[in-house]
């Protein structure tokens, strides 16, 4: 058993940028944010930009805590205005990695404006969309990503088009603007979309150290709690219902920006 033991290697471990909890439970058992936070760290610790990366955290659960659970320098913003802040921060310090990290309800509703010009204007920094189909932090209220028929706390009998629109597809909004350079959707709920996830932010990440331009990746991620299933059933979820309406892929992958 010793000579075996002797002979035993590492493979894995958690990333040097993944703060330890120190006792603290960020998510609720099943959310994949924990996941993601992975892919995060080990990007940037692949890239080799750790000391050049800035994070800009988005309000709700879906990075609030990211200051504590990523070891990069990091900004709480108002709720919606990370791309405000990552623009000033960009143009300031243009050889820094900025990166901001927002969920469906402050992307995708009240940060929506902010998004878009941002869009428009071709910025040169990435952002990370966390869409779970709902507000996680604040009750499991209905958000722009609610699927059709899905009920939430303010859609109890699921949503209905004609008095509540229709889900936003926001990597598909972001391929038709002219100074985006990638845009994609992927998931985590399996181990080989986990390494498709990987690739995808890694190659966001990388157009913006080329300078290639603005790059965006989608994560369809699960919210255990608010969907009221269990972990498990989050993943049949994922694949029967929210890829559905949510196709994976790249939507854009350009690598010069006319």
């Amino acid at each position: 058993m010793k000579d075996d033991m002797a002979k035993v290697k590492k493979i894995t471990g958690r990333p040097k940028l993944r703060v330890p909890s120190r006792g603290i439970v960020e998510y609720c058992p099943g959310c994949h944010y924990g996941i993601i936070t992975r892919i995060i760290c080990e990007v940037i610790e692949e890239l080799g930009v750790e000391g050049k990366a800035i994070g800009l955290a988005g309000v709700g659960c879906s990075f609030g805590g990211a200051p504590t659970t990523i070891d990069i320098d990091w900004a709480s913003c108002p709720h919606g205005r990370a791309p405000a802040m990552a623009t000033a921060i960009k143009r300031i310090h243009p050889e820094a990695t900025v990166i901001t990290v927002q969920g469906d309800g402050d992307l995708g509703a009240i940060g929506l404006g902010c998004f878009m010009n941002a869009l428009g204007r071709g910025e040169n920094f990435t952002t990370v969309f966390l869409n779970n189909a709902l507000y996680g932090q604040t009750g499991g209220q209905m958000a722009p990503t609610t699927l059709l028929g899905m009920k939430t706390t303010t859609t109890s009998q699921g949503r209905d088009a004609k008095t509540s629109g229709y889900p936003l597809h926001v990597p598909e909004i972001a391929a038709t603007m002219k100074g985006v350079a990638y845009a994609a959707r992927c998931s985590v709920h399996t181990p080989a979309n986990f390494q498709k996830a990987r690739k995808s932010f890694k190659t966001a990440l990388q157009k913006q150290i080329d300078g290639v331009g603005f790059g965006l990746v989608e994560f369809v991620s699960a919210c255990p709690t608010g969907w009221r299933l269990t972990p498990l059933e989050c993943l049949d979820f994922i694949s029967e219902k929210m890829l559905e309406e949510y196709p994976l892929g790249e939507f854009k992958n350009v690598d010069t920006i006319k």
